[in-house]
C-alpha cells in the first residue's frame, strides 16, 4: 500500500488549501485513515481521521474549519481545511489503517503566512 498525498503550499492567514491522499489501492478495506501533523521538536498529532463507516473525528483545535472526506471511488481521502491560521502551519501526513497494521505517507508541508 502506498499512499501519495498532495496539496500542501502557501497561504496567508485565513486562507484554504485542500490536500489529497490517493492510495494504490481500494481504501474501502481501509478501517480508517486519516491525516496526522507534525511540527518541529513536537509529537505527531491527529488532525481529522474518517472509519469505513464515513464516521469523523477532528482535534479540537481544528473543529468547524477543517473538514474530513473519503471518495471510495478514487481511492482518496481530502482534508478541506478553511480558515488556516498561523499555528496550522506544519508537515501534514496521511495515515491508513488496515486489519492492525498502519500505513503513512509523505509529508506535504503547509504553510501559513501572517
Amino acid at each position: 500500500v502506498q499512499l501519495q498525498a498532495s496539496g500542501g503550499g502557501t497561504v496567508p492567514a485565513g486562507g484554504s488549501l485542500r490536500l489529497s491522499c490517493a492510495a494504490s489501492g481500494n481504501i474501502a478495506g481501509f478501517h480508517y485513515m486519516g491525516w496526522y501533523r507534525q511540527a518541529p521538536e513536537k509529537q505527531r498529532e491527529m488532525v481529522a481521521t474518517v472509519t469505513s463507516y464515513d464516521t469523523a473525528n477532528y482535534a479540537d483545535s481544528v473543529k468547524g474549519r477543517f473538514t474530513i472526506s473519503r471518495d471510495n471511488a478514487k481511492n482518496t481521502v481530502y482534508l478541506q481545511m478553511n480558515s488556516l491560521k498561523p499555528e496550522d502551519a506544519t508537515v501534514y501526513y496521511c495515515k491508513a489503517a488496515r486489519l492492525g497494521v498502519d500505513y503513512w505517507g509523505k509529508g506535504t508541508q503547509v504553510t501559513v503566512s501572517s
